[in-house]
């Protein structure tokens, strides 16, 4: 990836994941490190995106959604995660999560108050689309 690009892509995501947790108190503690963006040129307008992403200690996201097929394995910590219409999840290091193109994600949330946690975020999503919309469609 061109240094531009993934600068650019940096302050977009940054941008975007800080306006998905507004009104969250722990908003600041949320560490968005974007690692691969590649196009899948056998599927024309997707692409893959991988994203590190370390919840401060005691972090609670605000609900959006992706748009995007989205697999998180944990690294590190203990978080519990939601889609809508489903039961909560606690996830340790080495679990994995779903989330398909519709679902809202109510609930993601460190578990712990005095440590982070950590994970990997790979999605297959359309190209020039944001990683992380509001929760609602309107």
């Amino acid at each position: 990836m061109h240094i531009g690009t993934f600068a650019g892509l940096t302050a977009i995501i940054g941008a975007v994941f800080a306006l998905s947790t507004s009104g969250n108190t722990y908003a600041d503690d949320a560490k968005v490190t974007p690692l691969m963006e590649k196009a899948f040129p056998e599927l024309p307008g997707k692409e893959g995106l991988v994203l590190m992403v370390e919840f401060g200690p005691g972090h609670v996201d605000t609900p959006h959604r992706h748009d995007a097929h989205v697999f998180v394995y944990v690294l590190e910590g203990s978080i519990e995660m939601q889609v809508a219409g489903g039961k909560p999840v606690i996830l340790n290091p080495g679990d994995t999560f779903y989330e398909n193109p519709q679902d809202v994600h109510p609930l993601g949330r460190n578990l712990s108050k005095t440590k982070p946690a950590k994970f990997l975020v790979f999605f297959v999503k359309n190209q020039n689309t944001p990683p992380v919309l509001p929760a609602t469609t309107n």
